[in-house]
């Protein structure tokens, strides 16, 4: 598939941890997060690790995959082990993970109950396209103990979806929105793309419009990254697409931002909203604060006590492992003291919270980031936050680099 994962250096067979790692666990919240790789059909723009049924070769089914996963939690469990450690977060994502059945995913649910235990008030989360799910569905997942659902809207505009190879009907979405509301889940999100070749500032405001009238709790809005690899990348390079403008996506991202806040949504990283504090994507705020979380699923991610990892992509090398008693991780890099310190400044200051001033390597140059209208002023915030203004938002990467020298 497109996505490559890094060199990385050896695990061992076992998935065991250094002792410097496993020192620090239970020092910060803890998530799971489980990759279902399983698709009906590729996006043209989509790098991530999925596989149609006809990707797939032989040895692995959606039935048994829910098998594989329950014996990846219990290995977390004997790595990281007997720490309380309960868990905040599980975020299921894909992808399509509503290709499988809602009992097989609330099977793994239930076994990072079994082995870790979900903190009172956790958060679990599943993504969802929207002609994957039904009310029936729905309520299937809610009485597994799902409590959010997030999905995949991307754009309301017909001739946007079939460049991005999406074949949902857009009509569905305020269907299956007003289906989980009535399922019970406490929070609804939609995810939408802005930039597709072809699509208009008008387009664009139809799509923010139709995803506001569903009236969700919390809205995802990511520029579109033409991949390598990938099917869209293979039009562009022939000509049949434009490449997305950069000028076009800053307009655009404006637009989105003047939309949602003035439908009551605030930003709360740079690329997402939500309606108040209780619909922000907590599981997301763990990656930005450096949270430790256990990635399960092929070619999933982890990070614990300073050590990531990631696990071998292909879901027949995954179960090969999984079901031959290994770990399926692939490889890890064990992060220094000063690699943790550069990605505390990358990932915290998107959050609107801001980054704190203590944090930033390169001081002396916060005072030329505010007089260029990239950073809110500290004093606003107790004189120790640095906090991202709308223009700084879409210049965030140079802000970094900047703030670390």
């Amino acid at each position: 598939m497109p996505s490559a994962l890094p060199e990385g250096e050896p695990v061992p067979d076992d998935g065991s941890l250094p002792a410097a790692a496993l020192a620090e666990v239970g020092r910060r919240p803890f998530g799971v997060y489980l990759h279902v790789p399983f698709c009906r059909v590729r996006c043209g723009y989509c790098d991530f690790n999925t596989y149609t049924a006809e990707e797939l070769g032989p040895g692995v089914s959606r039935a048994t995959f829910a098998d594989q996963a329950v014996a990846e939690v219990r290995r977390a469990r004997q790595v990281l082990g007997e720490v309380d450690l309960p868990v905040e977060t599980v975020f299921v994502g894909g992808g399509t993970p509503t290709l499988l059945e809602p009992e097989a995913l609330g099977a793994v649910l239930a076994a990072v109950d079994e082995e870790f235990g979900l903190a009172p008030g956790a958060e679990v989360t599943t993504e969802a396209n929207p002609d994957s799910v039904d009310l029936g569905r729905l309520e299937r997942l809610r009485a597994a103990g799902f409590t959010r659902v997030s999905f995949g809207m991307q754009s309301s505009v017909r001739h946007v979806l079939a460049v991005l190879d999406r074949t949902h009907d857009p009509e569905r979405v305020p269907g299956v929105v007003a289906a989980a509301r009535a399922a019970g889940f406490e929070q609804v999100s939609l995810d939408l793309i802005y930039g597709t070749p072809g699509e208009s500032a008008g387009d664009w405001a139809a799509s923010l419009d139709a995803a506001l009238s569903c009236e969700p709790d919390h809205v995802s809005a990511y520029s579109l990254i033409v991949e390598d690899g990938t099917a869209l990348a293979r039009r562009v390079r022939r000509g049949e697409l434009p490449m997305p403008d950069e000028d076009d996506l800053a307009d655009k991202y404006v637009q989105a931002d003047e939309a949602l806040t003035a439908a009551g949504l605030g930003w709360y990283e740079v690329s997402n909203w939500a309606r108040d504090d209780a619909a922000r994507c907590r599981h997301n705020l763990g990656y930005w604060a450096g949270s430790d979380w256990w990635g399960v699923g092929p070619g999933a991610h982890s990070h614990v006590g300073g050590v990531r990892w990631w696990n071998v992509k292909h879901p027949v090398a995954y179960a090969d492992r999984v079901n031959g008693g290994r770990s399926p991780a692939q490889a890890r890099e064990v992060l220094d003291a000063e690699t943790r310190r550069l990605e505390r400044v990358l990932l915290e200051v998107r959050v609107r919270e801001g980054l704190p001033l203590d944090a930033v390597p390169a001081p002396e140059t916060v005072g030329g980031l505010v007089a260029d209208g990239l950073l809110e002023d500290p004093a606003a915030h107790g004189g120790d936050r640095l906090v991202l203004t709308r223009r700084g938002r879409l210049l965030a990467d140079g802000v970094v680099r900047t703030l670390l020298g």
